[in-house]
């Protein structure tokens, strides 16, 4: 699925984030930026030793922020680290949720940045259900990208087709109800 944010694209895949030739793929990252499992786990794995040597010289990174890395082994150039929320009070989930898509974002537009794959952050081990999760994440995307045009692409490549579904109709919702 696919539609037009202002002078941007936005896309919702089914796949493996680790091989996206954006500029950047997202990496639901925990708070150590170390690696772990799922994506961040795939990730780390993917993009060789050098990753995990670069973030041992970050300092981590707290929830709703995020951090760069180069890409090393990717073919994204860039890997941007987020720190999403553990899912425990929906009511201190959710901005935190949306911080760590938005600081994604302008993160990858002050380094020129032009194409980004994001996951579905927080809706693994962090526990975010699936449905919550998506409207967050495509109401953050989709208001940045409308004042932020510089950043062509954002495509949101995910694992199951479970969340691949749970994306589509919150897309779909939000696109009824703008």
């Amino acid at each position: 699925m696919k539609i037009n944010v202002g002078e941007s694209v936005l896309e919702l895949i089914q796949g493996d984030i680790t091989q996206q030739d954006t500029d950047a793929i997202v990496n639901a990252a925990n708070k150590s930026l170390l690696g772990g499992g799922g994506v961040d786990g795939a990730i780390h794995r993917a993009a060789g030793p050098r990753l995990p040597a670069e973030c041992k010289t970050l300092g981590g990174c707290e929830t709703g922020d995020a951090v760069l890395t180069k890409g090393y082994n990717l073919k994204a150039r860039y890997v941007i680290h987020t720190v999403g929320p553990v899912y425990r009070d929906p009511q201190k989930a959710k901005p935190l949720l949306q911080s760590a898509y938005r600081r994604s974002l302008e993160v990858a537009l002050a380094n020129g940045i032009r194409s980004v794959a994001f996951p579905s952050i927080s809706t693994g081990a962090y526990g975010y259900p699936l449905d919550q999760a998506a409207p967050v994440a495509l109401g953050a995307v989709m208001d940045f990208l409308k004042v932020h045009s510089e950043i062509g692409l954002v495509r949101f490549v995910l694992f199951s087709e479970k969340a691949l579904h749970a994306f589509e109709k919150a897309l779909g919702n939000l696109i009824a109800s703008s």
